[in-house]
């Protein structure tokens, strides 16, 4: 009984292991079969079309066939038609074509579909650029007073004692002694009791005499009218704020002695501020000053400031490619300070009467601007062009395409890799070191 189920057991064995051999088989030919492009012919196409091999007439328009790739794979060539073993679709042949030197490329309406290959018109029409940029509030370098000691002196009194204190106009920032300006009064004060006793006009040459004594000792107008009136000598002057603002420098300090023409304070207006946007390079030449702009800060929400573009900086920024545009903005309270950070609106002046085609048209290579333009009868060729300003999602074309033509907006990378495929293999070709009608094979 024993020896009646090992030979049964031996039997269902090797029942087993034929049939696994046998689908083993089956499965390998199957593959063989689809690499060689048997398997991947579509149902019910004629048997010449899978018959065809790479330098063949193709019977449906009578091109000779180079080879057979997978567009989205295009480095990888067939030389039979199949099913690709990349993607899930059927390797589209590729032609003999007499604008293969140009780059050119020829793609049948159905690979188009796959692809999903879009066209747009290349059009006419006007450009309302919105520029926006984003910079940091500083003071306005053109609203600067500076406070200088008229005379030789000693600092009694100082009424502003730290850095970025606001002041006023007309506000008391110091109080100075100055002795010089004793003896030029003392001066004026006896010439004019002599000519008040002599009662002669020739003495009004020694007045005016003493009057330039005291305007060289630092004196200005208005003080010399207050010692004239009153009649007694002004050994202290009282420094005043000639403007609104904060003071920035502050270089004095009580009991100090300063010399003529020091600088003691010097304040910085804050009616008006400059913010210095960054804009790129590209964007730049919409921009004029005069400009009008609209600016928001960050840490005044819901505040709107208005103002003007100042002026654009020569200077670009080599690292973030762009350009300084100086904006001077009213700042009513002086809420807006240096430092800030703003948001800037720029409203250039509307082009008019440009070639535009969709942004996404446009390939970037770094060195060069390229789009892919359909000229019909599923051809296509790239043709580098000269961009201009972007903006609301189109790009200005300034040189390389005319208006009605119409460019690739979707698929257009694959389709100027496979150009820029073709290209290359032509220009081997001529040179001789590659044989021009012998297509690469499938590697086995």
């Amino acid at each position: 009984m024993t020896r009646k189920i090992l030979i049964l057991a031996f039997v269902v064995g090797g029942l087993v292991a034929v049939g696994g051999y046998g689908l083993y088989r089956l499965g390998m030919d199957r593959g063989m079969k689809m690499t060689d492009g048997t398997l991947g012919a579509t149902p019910g196409a004629p048997s010449t079309t899978s018959a065809m091999k790479a330098g063949d007439i193709d019977p449906s328009n009578g091109k000779k066939v180079l080879y057979w790739h997978d567009p989205m794979v295009p480095g990888q060539k067939f030389d039979h038609p199949g099913k690709s073993p990349f993607m899930d679709m059927q390797l589209a042949p590729v032609y003999a074509d007499a604008d293969a030197d140009t780059g050119t490329v020829s793609i049948s309406p159905r690979i188009q579909q796959s692809l999903g290959v879009r066209t747009a018109p290349v059009k006419r029409g006007a450009l309302s650029a919105t520029v926006e940029a984003v910079g940091s509030a500083a003071y306005n370098e053109r609203d600067v007073a500076v406070v200088q000691a008229r005379s030789n002196g000693f600092l009694e009194r100082l009424y502003v004692r730290a850095p970025l204190d606001p002041v006023r106009k007309g506000q008391a920032l110091a109080e100075l002694y100055v002795p010089d300006w004793v003896a030029a009064q003392e001066e004026y004060l006896s010439a004019k009791r002599i000519a008040a006793r002599a009662r002669d006009p020739s003495y009004d040459s020694l007045l005016d005499a003493a009057r330039q004594r005291m305007r060289l000792a630092g004196m200005n107008e208005e003080q010399i009218r207050r010692l004239e009136t009153s009649g007694s000598v002004q050994a202290r002057a009282t420094l005043v704020a000639p403007i609104g603002g904060v003071v920035t420098d502050l270089a004095v300090r009580e009991g100090m002695t300063v010399m003529v023409g020091a600088q003691l304070f010097r304040i910085n207006g804050l009616s008006t501020i400059w913010v210095n946007a960054e804009v790129p390079e590209r964007q730049a030449e919409l921009l004029r000053p005069g400009n009008p702009v609209q600016a928001h800060a960050p840490a005044l929400p819901g505040v709107t400031f208005k103002g003007k573009v100042n002026a654009i900086l020569p200077e670009v920024n080599p690292t973030t490619r762009t350009v300084k545009a100086r904006v001077e903005l009213a700042n009513p309270g002086g809420r807006l300070v240096p430092g800030m950070f703003a948001t800037i609106d720029f409203a250039p002046a509307e082009r008019k009467d440009v070639l535009l085609v969709p942004s996404e048209a446009v390939i970037q290579t770094g060195k060069r601007s390229v789009v892919m333009v359909a000229q019909g009868n599923g051809k296509f060729v790239p043709t580098n062009v000269e961009v201009g300003v972007v903006s609301g999602g189109e790009t200005e074309i300034r040189q390389g395409l005319s208006a009605g033509q119409n460019v690739v907006v979707s698929g257009q990378f694959l389709l100027d890799s496979e150009a820029s495929l073709r290209g290359a293999a032509t220009r081997m070709s001529d040179a001789g070191m590659l044989p021009a009608a012998q297509p690469e094979g499938v590697k086995r």
